[in-house]
């Protein structure tokens, strides 16, 4: 594998603009989110962190979260959800299993406790059907703190939800009823 480091800033900056901002490096997402993989490399070299296609097939292959995806026959690519730039990425709803995860800080517990789970400037909440990975997310921000979500009694009160090819859950708002914090 590639150095671990340049591997991390090449994903973080791939999200950056396949997620918010494709104008940066001249770029323009399709209504689904895809660019053309050819178009994107070179928008990207031009500007400051070239990319070859091996690095970025490995940067796509070894996501632990599978940000990004290829299309079928590998021309475009997008990321697989998170973005705060309008695209439809087409999923469809589907029933949720009965309970599912979303990691934050504790700094945020208050205002969950008063308003839930916010898509903020997002297109969805993200969820995760297990605890590891909820783990894992909110500990990017610092000591993590583990939210169950009662998925079922959502699903039942007509809350839609959509999963993505990576097993991310999507959601508009997650209301505080539907929220305990694990201990």
């Amino acid at each position: 594998m590639r150095d671990s480091k340049a591997h991390r800033r090449n994903s973080k900056f791939l999200s950056y603009i396949l997620r918010h901002h494709p104008e940066e490096i001249g770029v323009a997402l399709d209504e689904a989110g895809w660019v053309e993989v050819d178009t994107l490399l070179a928008a990207i070299r031009s500007h400051r962190h070239p990319i070859s296609r091996e690095e970025l097939d490995e940067i796509v292959a070894t996501s632990d979260k599978q940000r990004f995806a290829f299309s079928d026959d590998g021309r475009r690519i997008r990321a697989s959800q998170g973005h705060s730039v309008e695209v439809d990425l087409g999923y469809h709803p589907a029933e949720p299993p009965g309970i599912l995860f979303h990691g934050t800080v504790e700094k945020f517990l208050p205002s969950i406790r008063e308003q839930g789970l916010l898509k903020g400037t997002r297109h969805h909440v993200h969820l995760s059907p297990d605890e590891e990975t909820a783990h894992k997310v909110g500990q990017r921000r610092g000591k993590p703190v583990i939210l169950m979500v009662n998925a079922s009694e959502m699903h039942t009160a007509e809350f839609a939800f959509f999963v993505t090819p990576n097993a991310v859950w999507l959601t508009e708002h997650v209301p505080p009823q539907y929220i305990e914090v694990l201990p």
